[in-house]
């Protein structure tokens, strides 16, 4: 970690997420599948527990214990509020305790396309093979479907709306199809789910679809 300025969540508190694995089997707690903390300890992961788990995030402890149900049952979550409220801290600290991977994020702009969202291709070799597996480049969606891990989508709503709609027949359906591929699909292995962040308030804030907003959750992140 050295190397960098600054190490994923994962690994600056890999020690205690080691510490609260060893404590979920020792007290054996219910871990929901496809994650690797009980829902009880990611909240401690996130929250603290006043002993040899550190706080990390600032806020009410009812706002994560909701998060953290919505993500066990499957369902999207979206974090809004004002800029400078720890959105994106408190979805990668989830993220980190639930799927120990904080890497699959999104990047919301006016310039992300869906490729960015699901996959793309390696052209030279889709030249010189046409579409095949080995061609593919999972984006995000893609590997945190197959992976059955959590992908962040940071700023949603400053994507385009028909960029936004490409994930609602995934969250509804759990299936990503490549249509190019024939009746090749990715089925969501237990783990994948989706947390979303947006401000409101900003310029170029795009309106998301009603279908979309019924795959979310939502949860107001207050200062």
């Amino acid at each position: 970690m050295t190397d960098m300025q600054r190490p994923p969540v994962e690994l600056r508190h890999a020690d205690e997420l080691e510490l609260l694995k060893q404590r979920d089997r020792k007290q054996k707690r219910p871990v929901a599948p496809g994650w690797q903390l009980s829902a009880q300890s990611v909240v401690e992961f996130v929250l603290g527990d006043g002993k040899e788990i550190t706080g990390k995030y600032v806020g009410r402890r009812s706002l994560v214990e909701r998060c953290v149900v919505s993500l066990a049952t499957n369902r999207g979550l979206m974090l809004i509020g004002e800029p400078g409220t720890a959105k994106s801290l408190l979805s990668e600290l989830l993220a980190a305790a639930i799927s120990g991977d904080t890497t699959l994020t999104i990047q919301g702009s006016a310039a992300t396309t869906e490729d960015a969202i699901k996959y793309s291709w390696n052209y030279a070799m889709l030249l010189a093979e046409g579409p095949t597996l080995k061609s593919l480049v999972p984006a995000p969606v893609h590997r945190g479907m197959s992976e059955g891990k959590v992908v962040r989508f940071e700023e949603i709503t400053r994507c385009l709306p028909e960029v936004q709609d490409a994930l609602v027949s995934v969250l509804s359906e759990r299936r990503l199809a490549v249509p190019e591929l024939g009746e090749y699909a990715v089925h969501a292995a237990p783990g994948f789910c989706v947390i979303a962040t947006a401000n409101l308030r900003d310029r170029g804030v795009s309106e998301m679809s009603a279908a979309l907003k019924r795959r979310f959750n939502f949860e107001a992140v207050e200062p």
